[in-house]
């Protein structure tokens, strides 16, 4: 039963942080900056749990915290929306540079908070006041789950009918296929790029915060989400770029991802390998899948590559 909980709370993390990848680059914009989203989501996140009080209603602190951290994620994805359509960077750069900024930023902030408050405590301590997490669980039966897996599925839902029944959708899509054919029919490609960013920031924000406050209560800021953002990456180019397929590709990496958390309660996997095996398992696995899968995989053709409105 711990094993099926686990799998579906890290598939959910995924499904989210994969999906906002998924608009990103449908529009035309590679996101490797997922990974600094995530902590700068988580990081927002964190900080409303810590400041309701335990007397806060249950679906108060559910949409807060939310809230919160889908709009942190936004306001940090803007910077690769800014770099990247506007100055027309490397977006590969951008990215990387994200990701190592959120993570060094994150850090200080916390360290600085925790200082101010208690005269130097460990930088994972503001996780310890987050008693409000609880507000995210219910039961089915003997099953514990989380609202994080609802809004997960209504996510999963939203994301394909906008993507394939809906005229933003279309516009999206053809905005990462063929820029130009799309300009040339009224299309703002760089309103539509932007979109596709902010969208990804906002999924990627809720993703960090469904990473700290659901998957690991104990977490420190330092090792950022422990690459689970570029697991994402794995799962969306695994999932062809699509909702249904990369829900599906979220399942399997997280329960390999679920194993390494619940190895100890199996007597034969105990004994079977190390426990440093299991911890690793989900990368070797996104490494062999990407190796075999990545020759067929079909990236939207114009992502990665600026917009430049005079050429044609």
């Amino acid at each position: 039963m711990i094993l099926i909980q686990y799998t579906l709370i890290y598939a959910s993390v995924l499904i989210f942080v994969a999906l906002g990848g998924m608009f990103s680059e449908r529009s035309g914009v590679i996101n490797l900056g997922l990974e600094g989203t995530m902590v700068f989501g988580a990081l927002g996140g964190a900080f409303v749990l810590f400041a309701l009080p335990s007397s806060t209603p249950a679906f108060l602190v559910v949409i807060l915290t939310l809230l919160v951290s889908a709009i942190s994620g936004m306001i940090f994805s803007l910077l690769l929306a800014v770099a990247a359509i506007n100055f027309k960077a490397d977006q590969t750069l951008v990215g990387t540079a994200m990701n190592m900024l959120a993570t060094a930023a994150a850090t200080v902030i916390v360290k600085a908070f925790n200082n101010a408050r208690s005269g130097g405590a460990n930088p994972s301590a503001i996780l310890d006041y987050l008693e409000t997490r609880k507000s995210f669980i219910f039961k089915i039966g003997n099953l514990e789950m989380n609202w994080y897996m609802v809004l997960t599925m209504l996510l999963l839902i939203a994301a394909y009918v906008v993507l394939y029944k809906t005229r933003f959708g279309m516009r999206l899509m053809a905005c990462g296929e063929h820029p130009q054919a799309a300009d040339s029919a009224g299309i703002n490609v760089y309103k539509m790029r932007y979109a596709g960013v902010l969208i990804s920031g906002l999924c990627g924000g809720i993703g960090g915060i469904i990473y700290i406050s659901a998957a690991n209560s104990q977490w420190d800021f330092i090792y950022g989400v422990a690459g689970a953002g570029f697991l994402a990456l794995a799962v969306m180019i695994f999932g062809q770029w699509k909702p249904l397929k990369i829900a599906s590709a979220a399942l399997i990496f997280g329960l390999f991802r679920a194993v390494a958390d619940t190895y100890t309660g199996f007597d034969f996997l105990v004994h079977l390998v190390s426990g440093e095996v299991y911890k690793m398992l989900p990368y070797i696995v996104s490494l062999v899948v990407l190796a075999f899968t990545s020759k067929k995989s079909r990236a939207p053709k114009a992502e990665g590559i600026p917009y430049d409105k005079g050429s044609r």
